[in-house]
């Protein structure tokens, strides 16, 4: 069993900047592909960035390359998502996920665990 709690999210507005981070726990945690994910109100869940057990992969969903950095800390067992010039159409709440497989996380969008999330509002 892997948990995830997320932290970091709040208001901010529009061209402002913020660090969501994922606290992980439990067996071989660091063993995971971790990614970000978020779902605004009325809208299905959608891909935002994930990164590989390594470190050594990384991906972005169009929509935040370029604005958005996924990192991890294994030896204080955080996944981060810096978000830069936030728009209010990154508004959503925003889920961790692990997955034991990096491939299946980045394609199916389908997770091991998952977080219970946080929110990100951004005012025009």
């Amino acid at each position: 069993q892997v948990q995830l709690v997320e932290s970091g999210g709040g208001l901010v507005q529009t061209g402002g900047s913020l660090r969501l981070s994922c606290a992980a726990s439990g067996r071989t945690s660091s063993s995971y592909a971790m990614g970000w994910f978020r779902q605004a109100p009325g809208k299905e869940r959608e891909f935002v960035a994930a990164i590989s057990w390594s470190g050594g992969s990384t991906s972005y969903a169009d929509s935040v390359k370029g604005r958005c950095t996924i990192a991890r800390d294994d030896a204080k067992n955080t996944v981060s998502l810096q978000m830069d010039t936030l728009q209010p159409e990154d508004t959503a709440v925003y889920y961790c996920a692990a997955a034991l497989n990096y491939v299946v996380l980045v394609t199916t969008h389908e997770g091991d665990y998952w977080g219970q999330g946080t929110q990100v509002t951004v005012s025009s």
